[in-house]
């Protein structure tokens, strides 16, 4: 079994220094911790080797400070660092997109299978995606973000390896996924262009873990804070696990963590076989 949690942490040092990150590991004890929104440049987050030394830390920083960011934690003893786990960041140089906002990190694994001489090649990528709501140019600039993402894990299938991508989409996709739909039609988050490219996504092999087995449950991942919006309910389910097709029968679950407090948003846990 292998246990894998995605968290926009909303500021690492942020949710650290209120005693959340602590609860979170030792309630949740994840084999891959992938977090967005770290907020911080590696040596300002050194000191959480000495704090959290059960885990390999790996980092892909915004160049402008206090902005954005993604990282990737492996549970020692559960892979062998030594072999078979690489990490990397942004897209390939042939994608010509500057990752400079520290938007994509992923972990090459290979994964043993009991009783055959092979392991399994494992991709697993965090994703933080554009928001875009700061200008026409930020909305283009997710549009052009999403297609080559999209164009960038159909390719890494295609090379033979399972994969799996997780983290905060951006966009409710469907009307059960806000908690008002109506009122929201025109808003950033919900726009038919970002929902139709969910919809590609599906339409191309991969599945929304969480809506493919869990059709009619209404389950929300980020709140309005200044609104209070948690309290009420009153959310958005823009944290999303997606696998490959060809992966599905190995997915054992997955579950929205809606009583992790620490950020806007609560983790997302998907477990395999």
């Amino acid at each position: 079994m292998v246990k894998i949690i995605s968290w926009n942490v909303n500021g690492l040092r942020s949710v650290e220094r209120k005693g959340n990150l602590k609860k979170f590991l030792e309630q949740y004890d994840p084999d891959i911790f992938l977090m967005q929104e770290t907020k911080s440049k590696p040596d300002q987050v050194a000191f959480l080797a000495e704090a959290f030394p059960d885990y390999e830390k790996y980092y892909h920083s915004a160049e402008k400070p206090g902005y954005a960011g993604t990282g990737i934690w492996l549970k020692k003893g559960v892979w062998d660092m030594g072999q078979g786990v690489r990490f990397q960041n942004g897209f390939p140089e042939a994608f010509k997109y500057d990752d400079n906002e520290g938007r994509i990190s992923r972990i090459d694994l290979e994964i043993p299978i009991p009783h055959t001489p092979n392991p399994t090649p494992l991709t697993v990528l965090g994703v933080y995606f554009p928001n875009g709501g700061k200008s026409p140019e930020a909305w283009d600039d997710k549009l052009v973000f999403y297609d080559k993402f999209l164009r960038y894990v159909n390719e890494i299938q295609a090379e033979g390896r399972q994969v799996i991508w997780c983290g905060d989409v951006n966009c409710a996709h469907q009307e059960i996924d806000i908690a008002r739909p109506k009122e929201n039609e025109k808003s950033i988050g919900f726009l038919p262009e970002e929902r139709s490219w969910i919809s590609k996504c599906i339409e191309e092999g991969w599945v929304d873990v969480f809506r493919d087995r869990y059709p009619d449950t209404v389950i929300y991942s980020w709140w309005h804070l200044i609104s209070r919006a948690r309290s009420r309910n009153v959310g958005w389910r823009i944290d999303y696990f997606f696998a490959h097709h060809t992966l599905k029968d190995q997915i054992q679950d997955i579950t929205y963590l809606n009583d992790q407090m620490g950020s806007d948003h609560c983790p997302v846990q998907l477990v395999l076989k």
